[in-house]
Order: C-alpha cells, then structure tokens, then sequence
C-alpha cells in the first residue's frame, strides 16, 4: 500500500474518530439535560452556597429558545467534519486503490511464473493494466487503459482475469449506499 494511500486512509479514519466523539459529547450532553457550567468553582462555602441557590433557581426556569449556530460550537464543527469526511470519501473514489495480480508463465520452456499483469483501478473501474512478459532473453512492458472495467486494446486473458477479479469484488460495493 502506497503511503499516499495509507495517508488517506489515516485521515478517515481520523475523521471517523472525531465525530465519534462529538456523538458522544452529545449523548452525555442529552442524558444529562444540564446546561454547560462554564463558571469556576467557588472558593468559599458562602460562594458554593450562593452557587447552588443560583442553579436552583435556574432548574426552574423555563429554557430559553436555542440560539443559532455560531463557529466553534459541536454542531458546527460537526457539520464541518462531516463535509470534509465527505469530501475525502469523493476524493478517495477516484484513486487508483483497487489491486489484482495475475502471474503465469508466458513460454512453456521457463518456470517460475515470472510473468505477471495487474490490474490497478478505482471505485470506477477507470485505471490501467499493467504486462510484464519475462522470457530467458528479454522482458517485454506493457501498459493498457481501462475505463469503466474494457479497454479499447485487445487484452491478453491474464489481463482480463485481473480486471475480471476487481469487477467481481466491485459488483457487491456498487449496490452499497455508502459506495456513491
């Protein structure tokens, strides 16, 4: 896995992390139904009893109308982490992150399959396909596009079967919601 990717897949899971944990500060924010106590602790007694008359009277009263969002609150960072998390999924659709590979032998006098195609694509099936044929003199290279699981170039059955072998894992993602 490339680090470009790893890196990727670190912010996810980053993101990932920290709504959790502002679902979680929500939950026990609801649970509790208490209002944020931003004040310091008393120093005195006098103060601490002051404090819970204070509090006291404010279970009483009615709750005022919630105010609109403002930046730096949990909703919006929220609704910020969200867009990003989004974002990065968009993003992360369209690399090539999808892997197969395919090793035979291409000549009946050599072993040890040193011959090999892979297929790399993305969520898509929009990548290319990449040939080594590896015999006892030389070793020939080759490249070919793919779009959309075809390419426009003839492919070699080993080719095709590593494309064939990323489609088929495709095929249960594409009906996923949270594949599109």
């Amino acid at each position: 896995m490339s680090s470009t990717l790893a890196g990727a897949f670190g912010i996810a899971a980053l993101f990932v992390a920290a709504l959790a944990l502002v679902f979680a500060i929500q939950a026990l924010r609801a649970q509790s139904g208490a209002p944020k106590n931003t004040q310091k602790l008393p120093a005195t007694p006098a103060q601490a009893q002051a404090a819970r008359a204070q509090a006291q009277a404010l279970q009483t009263e009615p709750e005022p109308e919630p105010e609109p969002q403002k930046p730096g609150t949990v909703k919006s960072e929220l609704r910020r982490l969200s867009k990003e998390l989004e974002d990065a999924r968009n993003e992360l659709r369209e690399t090539l992150q999808h892997l197969a590979v395919v090793r035979y032998d291409a000549y009946g006098d050599m072993g040890g399959r040193l011959s090999w195609s892979m297929a790399l694509l993305d969520d898509n099936g929009d990548g290319v396909v990449l040939t080594s044929i590896n015999s006892r003199n030389d070793a020939r290279s080759y490249a070919k596009e793919v779009s959309g699981f075809e390419s426009d170039s003839k492919l070699s059955p080993e080719e095709e079967e590593a494309i064939e072998t990323l489609r088929k894992e495709a095929s249960p993602a594409l009906g996923d919601p949270d594949h599109q």
